[in-house]
């Protein structure tokens, strides 16, 4: 009985950013639990290998594409997800972007790039699904926060601020759309190598630094994700909602190296 919590069998899963990274990942893991998916880029060419791959899982893969900035496209998506499979089961809310850079140099363009991409883009994107679901009175939403979402780092002010806004975005969605069935929940990565990362980890003293702070001692491993996706999708987490899920090792803990002297000290 208890693996059938887990089973998402029948359920159709939309996945935003599924051209490369995290994205696929999740996609992947939901596939392999059993899910048909809707995955969806910018330009629709960057998810046919991806879309063959799915399909070679034995499930059913629409490739959609969405523009998380522009409204029109957002509701193009949904439309055309919901007419395809006749209905939206999870949602996972993971397109993003970021920016990179003091704060004293961050211009104007570059602030609306990362909130209206992160936080906004993923509030009406959420919303047009939730129309979907508000009917059947059943639904998953998951929102892809990150560790900033509750910590601040320096060089990527616009990124905290919108990852900061995905968590509260999510309480306030749980709360509104709980009386229809729907689940609301952020999942919170921490340190992974992505694209978006992977800049960072070509500098040896950072990566021995951020391995120094998590208690695991180690950065995630894409499939570390595949467990907490799986469970926010499925009927095991039918009672959790507007809850921040940290996968991260263990650095929100706030470890930080101690050195502890293993000299015998006397009574």
């Amino acid at each position: 009985m208890i693996p059938s919590l887990f089973d998402l069998t029948g359920k159709v899963a939309v996945v935003t950013g599924t051209s490369r990274g995290l994205g696929q990942y999740f996609a992947r893991a939901l596939a392999h639990a059993g899910a048909d998916l809707v995955i969806t880029s910018r330009k629709l060419d960057s998810l046919m290998e991806f879309r063959r791959e799915i399909e070679g899982l034995g499930r059913r893969a629409l490739p959609l594409e969405l523009d998380v900035r522009d409204y029109d496209s957002i509701q193009r998506m949904a439309e055309a997800a919901h007419q395809h499979f006749g209905k939206i089961d999870i949602l996972v809310n993971n397109a993003g972007c970021n920016v990179r850079k003091p704060a004293v140099d961050v211009t104007w363009e570059d602030w609306s790039l990362v909130l209206d991409t992160n936080l906004r883009g993923s509030f009406f994107v959420a919303q047009a699904v939730a129309k979907k679901m508000i009917p059947r009175r059943y639904g998953r939403i998951i929102n892809i926060g990150s560790v900033t979402t509750i910590f601040g780092y320096a060089n990527i002010t616009p990124y905290c601020a919108s990852r900061g806004g995905v968590k509260q975005m999510t309480m306030s969605l749980a709360d509104d759309w709980g009386p229809h069935g729907i689940t609301v929940n952020c999942l919170a990565p921490g340190w992974f190598k992505t694209e978006q990362t992977k800049v960072l980890y070509e500098n040896k003293e950072w990566v021995d630094y951020m391995i120094d702070r998590i208690p695991l001692k180690r950065v995630g491993h894409p499939n570390d994700l595949d467990g907490a996706i799986v469970f926010l999708a499925s009927d095991a987490s039918a009672y959790m909602t507007g809850h921040t899920l940290l996968v991260d090792g263990g650095i929100s803990t706030g470890s930080t190296k101690a050195t502890v002297s293993s000299k015998k000290t006397g009574d």
